[in-house]
């Protein structure tokens, strides 16, 4: 059994995603940062290349994840120069606070990252206020939190972690349910969904992100008991 970790909110699973569908599929809400077909490689990575994010040469695994997925609800994160992902409904932005490199050729620095929203997610009035039990209110689609700066203390070591309160806006207007993430890279979706009372289902397929998913979460395991 491909089980790495568990406690009374995360599961994380060491493997291809793919090959360990049954694992995941039978969450409710899919919240991921999936390869997104850049090659992405790291300046650490510079004179050494290769990809630093297994399978980020395509889009096809990403793809691949959200066709088993299907229509229910799910976000996933991307990029302005990257074929968008079908079935995707509408687009949120996160505003980093933190200029990246981008194009030197032009006075401008990246900022910003994509986040689609695809699938059926349950209607909110106009007055903000959710049918059915779904969302509660309606606020803007973009999102400004902090960056990891590269470098920083509190930075795991993967190529691009995602900050947990990024991760927590996110859920928190999410559908009730068991959150999946088959790309948990850092865990921080698994770490924002624990922080906020949810079951998540993780997979990664690098051994070395899972050491530092397991090793996070511990940390906040053993957090929450010394404050007991």
């Amino acid at each position: 059994m491909p089980l790495y970790y568990e406690d009374d909110f995360v599961t994380l699973y060491h493997g291809d995603c793919l090959e360990l569908a049954d694992y995941w599929l039978d969450a409710d809400v899919l919240v991921t940062d999936p390869p997104c077909g850049v090659g992405y490689v790291s300046n650490r990575a510079i004179g050494k290349r290769g990809p630093a994010i297994a399978g980020d040469q395509t889009t096809a695994v990403r793809d691949a994840v959200l066709t088993k997925w299907g229509i229910r609800p799910a976000l996933s994160f991307g990029r302005w120069d990257i074929t968008r992902p079908t079935g995707t409904k509408s687009r949120l932005i996160w505003d980093k606070n933190l200029m990246g490199t981008g194009d030197l050729s032009q006075p401008w620095g990246s900022s910003d990252e994509e986040i689609y929203v695809m699938g059926e997610w349950p209607a909110v009035k106009p007055g903000g206020r959710a049918r059915e039990g779904g969302t509660p209110t309606r606020h803007s689609s973009v999102i400004r939190v902090q960056a990891l700066a590269p470098g920083a203390s509190n930075r795991p070591d993967h190529p691009t972690p995602k900050p947990v309160p990024l991760m927590e806006r996110l859920i928190e207007k999410c559908p009730p349910g068991v959150i999946a993430d088959p790309f948990a890279g850092s865990g921080a979706t698994l770490i924002a969904a624990k922080n906020l009372g949810r079951h998540v289902i993780g997979v990664e397929l690098e051994e070395r992100y899972c050491e530092i998913i397991a090793k996070r979460c511990s940390q906040e395991l053993l957090e929450l008991e010394w404050t007991a």
